[in-house]
C-alpha cells in the first residue's frame, strides 16, 4: 500500500493524537484528578501509539498490521475510559478514539488480505 492509501487512517490518528494530547492536558488541570488517573494514563497511550501508527504507515513497516491491530485497541480503550466521565475535552477523545480505531482496523484488514 502506498501512503495515498493509507491517507485515511493517517488523518484518524492525527486527529485522535491531538484530540488525546488536548484531553490528557485539560484533565491535569481538573480539580479531581484521581477520578480522571486512567483517563490520563490512557490519552498518553493513545496519543503515543498513534505517532507510532503514523510513522509505522508511511516508512511501510512490515509490522504495519500489528501495530494497527494495537492501535484500534488502544483507542478503543481510551473511549471506554473517557467515556465515565462528563468533561468535553474527554467527549472530543471518545468520538476521534472510535474513528481511528475503526480506520486502522479497516486498513489491517485490507494490507493483511493483500500481503
Amino acid at each position: 500500500m502506498t501512503r495515498i492509501q493509507y491517507q485515511e487512517c493517517i488523518d484518524a490518528c492525527i486527529k485522535t493524537m491531538n484530540a488525546c494530547n488536548y484531553s490528557y492536558v485539560s484533565s491535569l488541570k481538573e480539580y479531581h484528578l484521581e477520578e480522571l488517573r486512567e483517563s490520563i494514563r490512557l490519552d498518553r497511550e493513545c496519543a503515543d501509539i498513534c505517532s507510532f501508527a503514523i510513522q509505522a504507515m508511511t516508512r511501510r513497516s512490515p509490522f504495519v498490521v500489528q501495530i494497527l491491530r494495537l492501535c484500534a485497541d488502544i483507542c478503543e480503550a481510551c473511549a471506554d475510559e473517557s467515556s465515565k466521565h462528563v468533561h468535553r475535552h474527554c467527549r472530543s477523545c471518545i468520538e476521534a478514539c472510535r474513528e481511528c480505531a475503526e480506520a486502522c482496523r479497516m486498513i489491517s484488514e485490507t494490507v493483511e488480505v493483500y500481503a
